[in-house]
């Protein structure tokens, strides 16, 4: 169920998004009444070779315009009447172009065309980072609730010089309000990004290496460094382990492992990770009564039982009227469009390996809707920043999408010359054998280095 709940979550944002992008390009086209062969979700091909495997899902011709849903499903394709694109060369654009043909009209309405997918995907992100923020607020941790007991340093964290109870101060040397605001994309983007921490009544400073989102991407980091502590209580007992054994109960609490004190459930885990395979003592408060309890901790590090955890830190929400949740969702839509901006710098620079920062569309749907579980909230905020996502990379001036056609476009407005036609089929192979290769690459490390 939970495989099925990730891959239709994906599939079904996906769909939307496509729908949308390719509706933009279509609606930009009708208005300037050129005329559109083909509108499909998903491809009808082997992306991206437009004569390999040609055959669609459901087609139904409507007019001048043949709908479709193909069988590929990793974009979509409207086919515009005397333009050349993955679907048609310039040996076939040699005639006198018609005036409902896409080079008959002007390079500005062009452009227009060219750019709608982006516009509509980017008017879908700030309509949907708008509406979540007009319904559910800001969710926050202030600065001072989260340094009540410190930070929890993961594996990573402690690597990089944090220590589970350090009190983050400042980052990069100024002050700030939410603890939100140190696991910000734009923080951990940043060169050489470093936090000032109270550590033991001393401050302490810690400076993120270069290599560190190479290694936040790891699996094995699962995006993690730091978070917040929290309490936990005990609801279920696993059949046949040391817990049932032991005789815990649903709702004891654990105070000590031997003589170490857990408060909290990472101080529990890293004490039953120091005694692997070993007998210990396990102090429980039950009904207001201490109750030891004698049991073995497995080879693995697990007692028997599963944990709840328990609201430990206290958190706020920032409510927004109409005109507030618009400005907002507006600033949230177009931090995922500057992060993304950020992070392609990073690669470029060799500061962050590709294999790493780049996922294809099972890595997608295994980070973006891998929980398993069917949450409208989160739902949106994905596709909200798919949206985005799917902006960004369509306005990359790569030839084959919209961003290398925009580049020809602008630069037939500038010099007052159209790129000719067979030049534009050259990109056009370029760009489809550049995307071709992405692909392939993405795959490969989503099938074989990130599996």
């Amino acid at each position: 169920m939970q495989v099925f709940n990730t891959v239709a979550q994906f599939l079904l944002s996906l769909t939307l998004l496509v729908a949308l992008h390719e509706w933009g390009h279509f609606y930009a086209a009708r208005l300037f009444k050129i005329r559109v062969d083909k509108f499909y979700v998903f491809f009808d091909f082997l992306f991206p070779l437009p004569n390999v495997l040609n055959f669609a899902l459901f087609k139904k011709k409507i007019g001048d315009t043949e709908y479709g849903l193909g069988w590929f499903p990793l974009g979509g394709y409207v086919s515009i009447a005397g333009m050349v694109d993955e679907t048609q060369d310039a040996a076939k654009l040699s005639e006198k172009p018609e005036p409902w043909e896409f080079r008959a009209k002007p390079a500005w309405q062009r452009l227009v065309v060219m750019l709608g997918g982006i516009i509509v995907n980017i008017i879908v992100g700030i309509t949907i980072f708008s509406t979540l923020t007009f319904l559910y607020g800001d969710p926050f941790v202030s600065k001072a609730e989260a340094n009540k007991f410190g930070i929890v340093a993961a594996e990573l964290g402690k690597e990089v010089g944090f220590q589970s109870g350090d009190k983050i101060l400042k980052i990069n040397g100024k002050d700030f309000a939410q603890f939100n605001d140190v696991l910000k994309p734009s923080v951990l983007l940043g060169d050489e990004t470093a936090f000032t921490v109270e550590r033991n009544g001393l401050e302490k400073e810690i400076t993120l290496p270069k290599t560190f989102l190479n290694e936040l991407s790891k699996k094995e980091n699962k995006g993690r460094f730091i978070g917040l502590p929290s309490k936990f209580g005990v609801v279920e007992i696993s059949k046949g382990t040391a817990a049932e054994a032991a005789g815990l109960k649903v709702g004891d609490v654990f105070t000590k492992v031997d003589s170490t004190k857990v408060s909290f459930y990472h101080e529990f885990q890293e004490a039953l990770q120091a005694r692997k395979g070993k007998a210990a003592n396990f102090s429980v408060l039950r009904n207001g009564q201490e109750v030891i309890l004698n049991g073995k901790v497995s080879a693995e590090g697990t007692f028997g039982f599963r944990a709840e955890m328990l609201k430990t830190i206290k958190t706020d929400t920032i409510k927004y009227n109409l005109i507030g949740a618009i400005a907002r969702g507006t600033e949230k839509a177009f931090d995922v469009f500057f992060t993304n901006l950020k992070g392609f710098s990073k690669i470029f620079k060799g500061q962050v390996d590709a294999s790493k920062a780049l996922s294809g569309p099972v890595g997608m749907a295994k980070n973006l809707f891998g929980a398993g579980v069917w949450d409208w909230v989160h739902f949106w905020e994905v596709t909200g920043l798919l949206s985005m996502a799917l902006a960004f990379m369509n306005l990359l001036p790569i030839p084959a999408l919209d961003g290398g056609h925009a580049v020809t476009l602008i630069w037939e407005m500038v010099t007052g010359r159209p790129v000719p036609l067979k030049v534009q089929e050259y990109l056009q192979q370029i760009g489809t054998f550049l995307i071709l290769a992405l692909t392939i690459y993405v795959f490969y490390v989503d099938i074989f280095v990130n599996k």
